[in-house]
């Protein structure tokens, strides 16, 4: 992956979450209050963070636990398979977790010993990200939480996605400068 689309993936990203609530969209506000908890939302993300990271462990080299990746490939596979029925609530949070921390690898991958100093920016941004998987990873009930702080006075939203958006918009434009 070349280091403009590393850093215009993140900055559409962040676009696309920030843009609907800079412009106070309301089906986006309810979607986004219902995500913790969707059962439809855990489906799509969690199936998606456990069908990335099953294929990564797929692919192991021998260094890496490779004479036991078809073990752990099973072992995580029923591991994830259980979830639905064990652990369903907040599911979709973790999902995005899982997709954020598997995404976050390629992105970085491509900014590593590269030039441009313009490309921390992009760093910056999915080095937050990893620190926000990891720690809702871990309580995904905080998602939540923070869904209603930022919709409980009128404006949190629109100043939170503006910042959003114009973080997204300077990475978009970032990436056409290398």
């Amino acid at each position: 992956m070349s280091l403009t689309v590393a850093t215009l993936i993140p900055g559409l990203l962040l676009l696309a979450l920030g843009g609907p609530l800079l412009l106070n969209h309301s089906g986006y506000a309810a979607a986004l209050k219902a995500f913790p908890r969707s059962t439809v939302a855990a489906y799509v993300f969690f199936s998606a963070g456990a069908a990335w990271f099953l294929n990564a462990i797929w692919h192991l080299s021998a260094a890496d636990f490779g004479d036991y990746h078809v073990l752990l490939f099973f072992a995580f596979a029923v591991i994830a398979v259980l979830s639905f029925s064990c652990v369903p609530d907040f599911l979709a949070v973790r999902g995005a977790c899982v997709l954020v921390l598997m995404g976050a690898m390629p992105l970085l991958d491509a900014a590593y010993m590269e030039e441009p100093q313009q490309r921390k920016l992009m760093v910056a941004a999915v080095y937050v990200a990893i620190a926000l998987a990891i720690w809702l990873g871990a309580q995904p009930y905080r998602l939540r939480d923070f869904i209603a702080w930022l919709f409980a006075r009128p404006g949190r939203a629109r100043t939170v996605g503006g910042a959003l958006a114009g973080y997204g918009l300077l990475l978009c434009g970032v990436a056409f400068t290398y």
